[in-house]
């Protein structure tokens, strides 16, 4: 099945105030904290440098698809669902995006608690405040059952400083 492309988006450099994140992890699941990932840590909004928005929107795409940043970068993104079903935004690498998205294949009503991850109701905004460490080719994908292999999937670009 085809999707056509959604093409509203904003890209800012100025500062806003954070949304709530309103997620849940599997039972037993730790949250990560400021535990360094491959793509990064929880930013702290106080060093935000640069907002992204970015819309999700039902025909299982993002807006923009791609980005570049850079290593150091704290990036508030505002994930807004334009959608009338739930949609998601984790960051991460491909690797751990598909494995993420085969789990919740098998465990369709896991929900998340980690900095880098909003659940977003249709019509809510979501947020996540992420500090890029180093440079390298990750990504952001919705993996509720179905949209991550519908093509549900953005890149970030994260150049060297």
């Amino acid at each position: 099945m085809k999707h056509a492309w959604v093409a509203v988006a904003a890209l800012t450099l100025t500062c806003s105030a954070a949304w709530p994140q309103t997620h849940e992890h599997k039972p037993g699941a730790q949250k990560s904290g400021a535990a360094e990932r491959a793509f990064g840590k929880a930013g702290d909004l106080r060093k935000i440098t640069l907002v992204v928005r970015i819309e999700m929107a039902d025909t299982m795409r993002f807006s923009p698809s791609e980005m570049t940043v850079k290593s150091g970068d704290t990036v508030h993104f505002e994930a807004r669902n334009a959608g009338k079903v739930m949609h998601e935004i984790v960051l991460g690498t491909m690797q751990g995006l598909k494995e993420h998205a085969a789990s919740m294949r098998k465990h369709s009503g896991m929900k998340h608690d980690e900095p880098h991850m909003a659940h977003v109701a249709p019509g809510k905004t979501g947020s996540i405040v992420w500090q890029f460490t180093r440079p390298g080719e990750f990504y952001y994908a919705c993996l509720v059952p179905g949209h991550f292999e519908a093509g549900m999937v953005g890149k970030i670009k994260v150049e060297a400083r």
